[in-house]
């Protein structure tokens, strides 16, 4: 059994059996629609988080099994004393494993968004066979794409000693910072949320992951990119992290002989359900 808490959506018997719509309207063949999707997680959030997780997805269970998984220090799994990519991956492999057993072989189609869309690459190199297909929601794997000026010019902040995290600052003056500070909305304050706060403010930073593209690639997965177009984004979300995060889409999609599918705002899956929901039918087929 995996360590962490995995939340499971399966609406089938409500929406009338195994037969999935596809964005055109074309049923799905059972088996097909049978097939689980297995979902991991930004900053900020947890599963089934409406904010900034997958909350928004839930209408995908009328044609399969979702299960929506904490990572570490997040939502309903255990604490951490650090997340970490390489353990998040781990624990991404031991659901599919469970998963594998309860409902067949075949692989689930993983989705990660952010963070959790470097540990999914990571596990589904490490474990191509228990991976259908793999949808990468603005994957912050910058090491991927190094060789871009604005991912390069990113990497050469923060390995150059960008000003981390003042001491002494609460899990709620971050929360504010990173959302006010910039011109958005903040979340409600609650202590789920501040306890997410709290560990991605300690996670292991991302640029230190090395992206398995070599291995996802001989593994011959179909991939799908989503990244947000970015207007209406403040300006400065736009510059320090829409356009490394843009360009990263753009590298891995190419890299991994993927599909690009680009989406009106910042936050596709949250934003734009409906359009990132009927993509994913469509991919997953």
């Amino acid at each position: 059994m995996a360590a962490v808490h995995v939340t499971v959506w399966d609406e089938r018997d409500r929406a009338g059996g195994d037969r999935a719509p596809t964005a055109s309207g074309a049923a799905v063949p059972p088996a097909a629609a049978a097939a689980p999707a297995l979902f991991v997680h930004n900053i900020f959030a947890w599963g089934s988080d409406p904010v900034y997780g997958f909350g928004g997805q839930r209408p995908l269970a009328d044609g399969r099994r979702l299960l929506l998984m904490d990572r570490r220090g997040y939502g309903d799994s255990p604490d951490t004393a650090r997340s970490d990519f390489d353990v998040d991956a781990e624990d991404i492999v031991e659901v599919l494993e469970d998963e594998a057993v309860a409902a067949g072989p075949g692989g689930a189609h993983l989705v990660g968004h952010g963070n959790g869309a470097v540990a999914a690459l990571i596990a589904a190199a490490r474990r191509p066979g228990l991976v259908r297909s793999l949808a990468l929601v603005q994957p912050s794997a910058f090491t991927a794409a190094a060789h871009h000026p604005v991912v390069a010019a990113l990497l050469d902040r923060v390995r150059d000693g960008a000003p981390g995290i003042p001491d002494g600052v609460t899990p709620e003056q971050y929360l504010r910072a990173s959302t006010e500070g910039l011109g958005m909305a903040v979340p409600e304050v609650t202590p789920r949320r501040l306890r997410a706060v709290a560990t991605s403010m300690g996670e292991r930073p991302v640029w230190e992951a090395e992206i398995p593209l070599e291995a996802v690639r001989g593994a011959a997965l179909p991939v799908l990119v989503i990244c947000g177009t970015w207007e209406g984004a403040p300006d400065a979300y736009r510059e320090h992290v829409g356009l490394p995060l843009m360009a990263v889409a753009e590298s891995l999609t190419e890299s991994l002989g993927g599909r690009l599918l680009r989406v009106p705002g910042y936050y596709p899956h949250t934003q734009e359900p409906a359009a990132v929901n009927a993509a994913l039918r469509e991919f997953w087929g």
